[in-house]
């Protein structure tokens, strides 16, 4: 099955690690058969790893568009899980560090991503309530 993208004047993307940049304006891809694909709002440059779910997200990342050193990144991941993981008690929130790790350990890499960004609202929230 195919995907659709419809691109953004200027959006750049990132296609197995490859980054690509669309022109002035809208565009259409189709992709006809399985890559590793994000897109630039799903992109974090390593200075805005900012925050301990920024910190599970960029390994994972990393994974996604590199997956020939995916080893090398799962050791970072599960150090910041762990970290996170210990230092959450919402059952809500640890039940999503369990699914985003067991789609790392599938090498499901892009749904990881979508669920550790689920991870960013419940640490805006923690974090909004504190202040």
């Amino acid at each position: 099955m195919a995907l659709k993208i419809s691109l953004k004047p200027n959006e750049k993307f990132v296609v197995n690690g490859a980054v690509i940049a669309n022109g002035e304006r809208r565009a259409s891809l189709v992709i006809q058969n399985k890559v590793s694909i994000l897109r630039e709002k799903d992109i974090i440059q390593e200075k805005d790893v900012t925050s301990p779910a920024k910190r599970i997200y960029f390994p994972i990342m990393l994974s996604y568009i590199d997956p020939d050193n995916a080893g090398t990144y799962y050791d970072e991941f599960t150090t910041r899980m762990t970290e996170f993981m210990e230092a959450v008690e919402d059952p809500e929130a640890l039940q999503k560090c369990l699914a985003i790790s067991a789609d790392v350990m599938n090498g499901h890499y892009y749904r990881a991503l979508m669920a550790c960004k689920l991870l960013f609202k419940f640490e805006e929230d923690r974090l909004a309530y504190v202040a």
